[in-house]
């Protein structure tokens, strides 16, 4: 019988072409790097994770994608083949949509003409087809699972709609790539579940996403891999197995050291004085001009110095009601405030700030800093009469001066007194905030969500700072939707709920599952054996 040759192996299937990839980009400004050599691939149908710290260079790279700026080095390659843009219209030609973090929409047009400004429809005498444009709006917001009518002006939308709005415009350019940059950012649990959910289907209709956020929950949940920059370096790659990719591993790629550092509660922690700050049967008036705003309901609570006093709460808890009412901004219905024993009364910020109380606020970028006015300015707005000589002239050397020593001792990475706050990082905007009203040596400072767009590392810097100013004796108030933040700086903890107090605890007692039974029941659970 004849021997058979033996078959010729099989050759393996060679692996799919990206659909995207970015291969040794570097870009370089006036000689100072901010991109070394970062390679990344999107496959179609992935939700890949781009993380970093502020300053990693995540930015820089969503810039070089979408066409705003090129790249010093590298190439830009889609199915395999080399594609360079000159300008964002050329990257969504090509089906690369980029969703930034500040949102674009037209407020005062409506959700059709938002979805397809600068390419309406139009009939045979070349006017705009209006009910042609209103169908496939309908057709578009419909693929996001949003139910409106079209000619809803999108100035009445919720801020979750509007992002839905903006996903369905990438949608109906027939985008191949969807870059989300902090699409969560200002949406409620609720809202933030439903947009991942939103993702996931995208993904399954083959769409490819590439999302970048600081909240590091989120991404592990919904990302299949992750790319993780450091210092304008590729700090590493992870992919997700059976199970998410874990929050750890991820955040010790982007900051170098791990996790268990970053929310580390100091073992020694300075011990409260004296009641500084009293409230009592505070309530206040509905504001006409916020109805969505929440009324407080007779809210008690004591805040000593040099104690941080932690307050928990879900979206609508009345927290930064709260913050607003003592420092004068909201009107006061009934209730008392003392500060050091004392009543007061504060009518406007002005008299709050006289009294010796400081606010940062929630909304860093338009209630906490004027973006384009320089760092010093912004430094000591809150100090002019400190720093006013005779005939109105300031005394810049001494103003100089004193953000020097803040910059030294609260690590502001900046490049100079004159630089435009809105360069900075969100964790060094916050910094000058805080060394804003440092120079005014305040008695009580209220901090709303201190870390709110701050990258984990500059979390960190941030809690620590927090904790050294309980320890020269201020009275710090920090509210915070992140529940191991408020678990790791406070002292002790009071959760809120509907415009009241609904339970109080020492932060070494608490924990994550009896705060929220706190903050959404009302009521306080029993820690489980």
């Amino acid at each position: 019988m004849p021997m058979l040759a033996p078959s010729a192996p099989i050759p393996a299937a060679p692996p799919p072409v990206p659909l995207l990839e970015m291969h040794g980009i570097s870009k370089d400004f006036s000689g100072v790097r901010a991109l070394n050599d970062v390679s990344l691939r999107l496959h179609a149908g992935e939700i890949l994770g781009l993380m970093g710290e502020n300053g990693a260079g995540k930015s820089t790279l969503l810039k070089i994608l979408s066409g705003v700026q090129p790249p010093s080095r590298g190439e830009i390659r889609l199915d395999g083949r080399p594609v360079a843009f000159a300008n964002p219209d050329e990257a969504m030609r090509a089906g690369i949509v980029t969703i930034y973090q500040e949102l674009s929409l037209i407020p005062t047009l409506s959700v059709a003409e938002n979805i397809f400004v600068g390419r309406a429809p139009v009939n045979r005498l070349k006017l705009v087809d209006w009910r042609a444009m209103r169908e496939a709006a309908s057709k578009a917001i419909a693929r996001v699972g949003l139910r409106l009518d079209v000619r809803t002006p999108v100035s009445a939308l919720s801020v979750a709609e509007q992002q839905m709005v903006e996903i369905a415009r990438a949608l109906s350019l027939r985008s191949r790539v969807i870059v989300m940059d902090e699409p969560t950012s200002a949406l409620s649990e609720a809202e933030v579940s439903r947009l991942l959910g939103i993702m996931r289907q995208l993904r399954s209709a083959g769409v490819s996403i590439m999302f970048v956020t600081h909240r590091l929950e989120e991404a592990s949940e919904v990302c299949d891999r992750m790319t993780v920059l450091r210092d304008g370096r590729l700090a590493g790659e992870l992919e997700r197995g059976t199970d998410p990719i874990p929050v750890p591993a991820v955040i010790e790629r982007m900051v170098g050291r791990a996790a268990s550092e970053l929310y580390a509660r100091p073992a020694e922690r300075a011990k409260a004085g004296e009641v500084r700050l009293s409230v009592r049967g505070l309530t206040t008036l509905r504001n006409p001009e916020a109805p969505h705003a929440i009324v407080l309901k007779g809210v008690d609570l004591d805040l000593r110095a040099g104690e941080i006093l932690g307050i928990a709460g879900l979206v609508g808890s009345g927290r930064t009601e709260l913050a607003r009412a003592i420092f004068g901004a909201d009107r006061r219905a009934a209730g008392e405030i003392r500060l050091d024993g004392r009543p007061i009364a504060p009518a406007a910020p002005s008299d709050a700030i006289a009294l010796g109380i400081g606010l940062v606020p929630e909304d860093r970028k338009h209630q906490a800093i004027f973006p384009a006015l320089g760092i010093q300015p912004n430094f000591s707005v809150a100090s002019l009469k400190t720093y006013a000589r005779a005939l109105g002239f300031m005394a810049e050397g001494r103003e100089r001066r004193d953000l020097a020593d803040y910059r030294k001792m609260l690590n502001i990475r900046m490049a100079g007194p004159d630089q435009l706050i809105a360069g900075l990082s969100g964790g060094n905007q916050q910094k000058v905030i805080l060394a804003r009203w440092l120079a005014r040596d305040p008695k009580v400072l209220i901090v709303d969500e201190p870390t709110r767009g701050v990258d984990v590392g500059a979390k960190a810097e941030v809690h620590q700072i927090l904790v050294g100013l309980a320890a020269r004796g201020i009275a710090v108030l920090v509210i915070s939707s992140e529940l191991p933040e408020i678990l790791a700086v406070s002292d002790r903890i009071v959760t809120m709920r509907e415009g009241r107090i609904t339970g109080e605890m020492p932060a070494s007692e608490a924990s994550e599952e009896s705060l929220m039974a706190l903050m959404a029941l009302g009521t306080r659970t029993e820690p489980r054996p």
